[in-house]
Protein backbone atom coordinates (compact mmCIF):
# COMPACT_ATOMS: atom_id res chain seq x y z
CA UNK A 1 0.00 0.00 0.00
CA UNK A 2 1.18 3.20 -0.58
CA UNK A 3 -0.16 5.81 1.48
CA UNK A 4 -0.79 9.85 1.09
CA UNK A 5 -0.60 12.00 3.81
CA UNK A 6 -2.79 15.41 3.88
CA UNK A 7 0.38 17.94 3.96
CA UNK A 8 -0.05 19.92 0.02
CA UNK A 9 -0.97 17.34 -2.48
CA UNK A 10 -0.98 14.36 0.02
CA UNK A 11 2.27 13.54 -1.52
CA UNK A 12 1.09 12.72 -5.22
CA UNK A 13 3.16 14.48 -6.60
CA UNK A 14 6.47 12.11 -5.33
CA UNK A 15 4.43 9.00 -6.45
CA UNK A 16 6.89 8.77 -9.78
CA UNK A 17 4.47 6.31 -11.60
CA UNK A 18 0.86 6.28 -12.36
CA UNK A 19 -1.81 5.13 -10.44
CA UNK A 20 -2.46 2.23 -13.34
CA UNK A 21 1.16 0.99 -13.48
CA UNK A 22 1.16 0.72 -9.19
CA UNK A 23 -2.33 -1.19 -9.59
CA UNK A 24 -0.92 -3.71 -12.41
CA UNK A 25 2.19 -3.75 -9.95
CA UNK A 26 -0.18 -4.85 -7.20
CA UNK A 27 0.08 -1.56 -5.39
CA UNK A 28 -3.18 0.41 -3.74
CA UNK A 29 -2.77 4.14 -3.05
CA UNK A 30 -4.68 4.81 0.70
CA UNK A 31 -5.26 8.65 0.90
CA UNK A 32 -5.01 9.25 4.82
CA UNK A 33 -5.81 11.81 7.43
CA UNK A 34 -2.26 11.46 9.30
CA UNK A 35 0.19 14.47 8.41
CA UNK A 36 3.60 13.74 6.59
CA UNK A 37 4.03 13.14 3.07
CA UNK A 38 3.79 9.77 0.42
CA UNK A 39 5.27 6.58 2.41
CA UNK A 40 4.94 2.69 1.40
CA UNK A 41 3.30 0.29 3.90
CA UNK A 42 4.48 -3.25 2.87
CA UNK A 43 5.36 -6.82 4.53
CA UNK A 44 8.84 -7.06 5.89
CA UNK A 45 7.51 -3.99 8.09
CA UNK A 46 6.01 -3.00 11.11
CA UNK A 47 3.49 -0.75 11.39
CA UNK A 48 2.00 0.81 14.63
CA UNK A 49 -0.71 3.07 14.76
CA UNK A 50 -0.53 3.63 18.96
CA UNK A 51 -3.55 5.18 20.26
CA UNK A 52 -2.79 7.28 23.21
CA UNK A 53 -4.51 9.76 25.26
CA UNK A 54 -1.61 12.47 25.79
CA UNK A 55 -3.21 14.84 28.39
CA UNK A 56 -2.37 15.65 30.81
CA UNK A 57 1.26 15.28 31.59
CA UNK A 58 2.81 14.80 27.61
CA UNK A 59 0.64 17.24 25.47
CA UNK A 60 3.59 17.86 23.66
CA UNK A 61 3.97 17.15 20.11
CA UNK A 62 7.51 16.97 19.45
CA UNK A 63 8.14 15.20 22.39
CA UNK A 64 5.81 12.25 21.21
CA UNK A 65 7.21 12.55 17.39
CA UNK A 66 10.85 11.99 19.29
CA UNK A 67 9.74 9.37 21.29
CA UNK A 68 8.90 7.36 18.65
CA UNK A 69 11.59 7.95 16.85
CA UNK A 70 13.60 6.51 20.15
CA UNK A 71 11.64 3.47 20.48
CA UNK A 72 12.64 2.45 16.84
CA UNK A 73 16.46 3.85 17.82
CA UNK A 74 16.56 1.10 20.97
CA UNK A 75 15.43 -1.17 18.76
CA UNK A 76 18.21 -1.16 16.07
CA UNK A 77 20.68 -0.93 18.99
CA UNK A 78 19.09 -4.10 20.47
CA UNK A 79 21.02 -5.59 17.26
CA UNK A 80 23.54 -3.73 17.42
CA UNK A 81 23.26 -1.07 14.88
CA UNK A 82 23.31 2.38 15.37
CA UNK A 83 20.65 4.42 14.68
CA UNK A 84 19.64 7.62 15.28
CA UNK A 85 18.23 11.16 14.28
CA UNK A 86 19.27 14.04 11.61
CA UNK A 87 18.48 17.25 12.48
CA UNK A 88 15.49 19.38 10.95
CA UNK A 89 14.18 15.57 9.28
CA UNK A 90 11.98 14.16 11.65
CA UNK A 91 11.95 10.02 11.13
CA UNK A 92 14.91 7.33 12.46
CA UNK A 93 18.37 7.01 10.50
CA UNK A 94 20.95 4.91 9.95
CA UNK A 95 23.63 6.85 9.10
CA UNK A 96 22.19 9.06 5.89
CA UNK A 97 19.33 6.15 5.32
CA UNK A 98 15.77 6.68 6.95
CA UNK A 99 14.85 3.14 8.49
CA UNK A 100 11.78 4.28 10.15
CA UNK A 101 8.74 7.20 9.12
CA UNK A 102 6.67 8.64 10.85
CA UNK A 103 2.96 9.93 10.31
CA UNK A 104 0.67 11.13 12.47
CA UNK A 105 -2.64 12.57 13.62
CA UNK A 106 -3.45 14.06 17.08
CA UNK A 107 -7.03 15.31 17.45
CA UNK A 108 -7.62 16.09 21.23
CA UNK A 109 -4.70 15.11 22.34
CA UNK A 110 -5.53 11.37 21.53
CA UNK A 111 -2.92 10.04 18.66
CA UNK A 112 -3.48 7.91 15.68
CA UNK A 113 -1.48 7.03 12.86
CA UNK A 114 2.16 6.31 13.89
CA UNK A 115 5.42 5.02 12.34
CA UNK A 116 6.31 2.43 9.83
CA UNK A 117 9.77 0.37 10.57
CA UNK A 118 11.79 -1.35 8.39
CA UNK A 119 13.02 -4.64 9.07
CA UNK A 120 13.21 -7.27 5.77
CA UNK A 121 11.17 -4.95 3.76
CA UNK A 122 11.71 -4.88 -0.27
CA UNK A 123 13.39 -1.61 -0.49
CA UNK A 124 13.37 -1.57 -4.19
CA UNK A 125 9.64 -0.41 -3.62
CA UNK A 126 10.58 2.57 -2.36
CA UNK A 127 11.73 3.20 -5.62
CA UNK A 128 8.12 3.78 -7.20
CA UNK A 129 7.55 7.20 -4.30
CA UNK A 130 10.34 9.77 -3.26
CA UNK A 131 9.54 8.70 0.56
CA UNK A 132 8.41 11.09 2.65
CA UNK A 133 9.40 13.88 -0.07
CA UNK A 134 13.01 13.45 0.58
CA UNK A 135 14.69 12.99 -2.13
CA UNK A 136 18.38 12.90 -0.95
CA UNK A 137 18.35 10.49 1.19
CA UNK A 138 17.71 6.95 1.05
CA UNK A 139 15.77 4.14 2.49
CA UNK A 140 17.21 1.03 4.54
CA UNK A 141 16.06 -1.55 6.81
CA UNK A 142 17.37 -3.82 9.33
CA UNK A 143 18.23 -6.62 7.34
CA UNK A 144 20.09 -4.37 5.21
CA UNK A 145 21.93 -2.95 8.44
CA UNK A 146 22.89 -6.37 10.15
CA UNK A 147 23.24 -8.29 7.07
CA UNK A 148 20.82 -11.39 8.40
CA UNK A 149 17.54 -11.97 7.59
CA UNK A 150 14.54 -11.12 11.26
CA UNK A 151 12.15 -12.70 12.18
CA UNK A 152 9.12 -10.15 12.33
CA UNK A 153 7.73 -11.60 15.47
CA UNK A 154 10.80 -10.72 17.27
CA UNK A 155 11.41 -7.48 16.24
CA UNK A 156 7.52 -6.88 17.19
CA UNK A 157 8.53 -8.19 20.56
CA UNK A 158 11.65 -5.78 20.67
CA UNK A 159 9.13 -2.74 19.87
CA UNK A 160 7.00 -3.53 22.27
CA UNK A 161 8.99 -4.18 25.18
CA UNK A 162 11.05 -0.25 23.64
CA UNK A 163 7.80 0.62 23.60
CA UNK A 164 6.78 0.18 27.11
CA UNK A 165 10.32 1.79 28.23
CA UNK A 166 10.04 4.47 26.18
CA UNK A 167 6.12 5.56 27.41
CA UNK A 168 6.34 3.51 30.50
Amino acid sequence: VITLGVKGDGGRSNVLVSDERLAEMGFEISETGRGGDVTYHGPGQIVAYPILDLKPDRRDVHRYVRDLEDVMIRVCADYGVKAGRIEGLTRTWIGNEKVGAIGLRISRWITSHGFAFNVNTNLADFQLIVPCGIADHGVTSLEQATGRTLAIADVEERVIDQFAVVFG
